[in-house]
């Protein structure tokens, strides 16, 4: 006999129990179930049918639990958890699971034989999609080479032209063998971006190495990346700052990122929290730009009553400079929008010049949000799901600081004419692509110069304050 593990269907009501199924004699399937866990079984063997390009030794790592198992259910469970990481490799179209009984001289009576059937993905694939970043959209083409070398491996030409930002770059990416987790990219690419809010056009030409690999409860980062970034106007009424600003740069800098994730959505969270550090040192390894940039990022979520949603946020980052040559601009922190501090302008506060805002080498910002379900729960169970009420309240800074000052000093300016706004709004969760809101904000705390959308405010992106 032999068993087929696919994947578990969703719920639907075709798979409860219907009227003419109530005297089905459930008291039979109890000790059936029992006998299947109990009883003791031997994997002997494990088969990989259709495997081409693919190297064997790279899959036997994902496959080795499956010997472990020692009866009936755990064989299921670990051949469907090694069917998963075999599709996680992403070198498979598809992945089946059959389980049978031991054949030949040497079968035993209580031994298995799992068999899993692979359809690779073909040599080269392409893609054509769109993408929301903060604020903006973009049409993205792919062209991708699965399995370069037959151990996971990936090559990706990525094409994606966008409403402020064009760009193309090649990636190599490898993992470690049977440890997913654990992998090594490299990369080369070059952004071409329009700054409005900074009457700033910029173009990098770049290459970079990244390692990331688990560490206990985190994910961690390393990476280094050497850039030539060219500045120069958008138009002829840019300010003498941005002018004095452009031309040629060259930075070469190590960053660190760690990770600490436990939310169940990254998009519109219920519960968990978000714990992000990230360190970057440009100047030690070549290069004119000399500084060392510090951010972090942390995040709450807690289902309250009525199926509501309490979620606290808190962003802060510190830009010191090396040596008496000023931050580029290109370096600097920025705040504002849709998608921070609600009710200000994109990225429309603090230091500027003649209406072009320079950025800051300190700030922090801090939010405190309330999701509910629309009134009345239209569409429930169903469309109606993807919508949120939203209350929200944002506060934040953004200045240059005077680092011969000291602790205390640079405290108290950065807790000086603190911009703040509150409102309330619509949620739209878009899977988990990226999530729309549409709010109405009410600014406060406006200093002199900042730019103000008070009243109705349209946001799109992935990364929400």
């Amino acid at each position: 006999c032999g068993l087929s593990l696919d994947p578990l269907p969703m719920q639907g009501p075709e798979l409860g129990i219907q009227a003419d199924d109530i005297e089905a004699p459930e008291v039979e399937q109890e000790p059936k179930q029992e006998v299947l866990e109990n009883k003791n079984v031997v994997v002997q063997r494990v088969h990989i049918d259709g495997l081409g390009r693919t190297k064997e030794d790279l899959l036997t790592y994902e496959i080795a639990e499956v010997f472990r198992a020692n009866n009936l259910i755990d064989v299921m469970r670990k051949s469907h958890e090694a069917r998963q990481k075999l599709l996680r490799l992403g070198i498979f179209r598809k992945v089946e699971v059959n389980i049978d009984t031991s054949r030949g001289e040497d079968a035993l009576p209580n031994g298995l034989d799992v068999t899993f059937e692979v359809t690779e993905l073909r040599r080269m694939t392409g893609s054509y999609n769109t993408m929301v970043g903060n604020n903006e959209g973009s049409m993205v083409l792919g062209l991708r080479l699965p399995n370069v070398f037959g151990r996971a491996e990936k090559l990706t030409f990525q094409f994606s032209y966008g409403t402020k930002e064009t760009s193309y770059g090649l990636s190599f990416f490898k993992p470690q063998p049977g440890h997913f987790e654990r992998n090594v990219s490299f990369n080369m690419y070059k952004v071409t971006g329009q700054f409005p809010w900074s009457s700033l056009r910029e173009t990098d030409r770049g290459v970079s190495a990244e390692l990331s690999f688990p560490m206990w409860k985190t994910n961690q980062t390393l990476k280094w990346e050497g850039v030539w970034r060219e500045l120069g106007c958008l138009g002829q009424n840019a300010s003498f700052a941005i002018r004095n600003e452009s031309g040629h740069s060259l930075k070469s800098s190590l960053s660190h990122a760690m990770v600490v994730d436990t939310r169940n959505s990254s998009i519109l969270p219920r519960k968990g929290g978000l714990l992000k550090i990230h360190q970057e040192l440009a100047g030690y390894t070549g290069g004119d730009a000399r500084f060392l940039k510090e951010d972090f990022e942390i995040q709450l979520n807690k289902t309250l009553y009525w199926d509501s949603v309490l979620s606290a946020s808190l962003w802060g980052g510190l830009l010191l400079p090396f040596g008496d040559a000023p931050t580029c601009i290109a370096d600097r922190f920025y705040l504002g929008g849709p998608t921070s501090i609600r009710g200000f302008s994109m990225y429309s506060m603090g230091p500027q010049s003649d209406g072009d805002y320079l950025g800051g080498e300190a700030y922090w910002a801090g939010g405190l949000h309330l999701y509910t379900p629309l009134p009345f729960r239209p569409g429930r169970g169903g469309f109606g799901d993807l919508f949120r009420t939203h209350f929200f309240l944002n506060a934040g800074n953004l200045c240059n600081l005077h680092y011969g000052e000291g602790p205390q000093a640079h405290l108290k300016k950065l807790a000086e004419c603190i911009r703040w706004s509150y409102g309330l709004g619509i949620v739209l969760r878009l899977g988990n692509i990226a999530r729309l809101e549409l709010n109405y904000c009410i600014p406060m705390g406006v200093q002199s110069g900042d730019r103000i959308c008070d009243g109705i405010q349209f946001g799109a992106g992935i990364r929400f304050l």
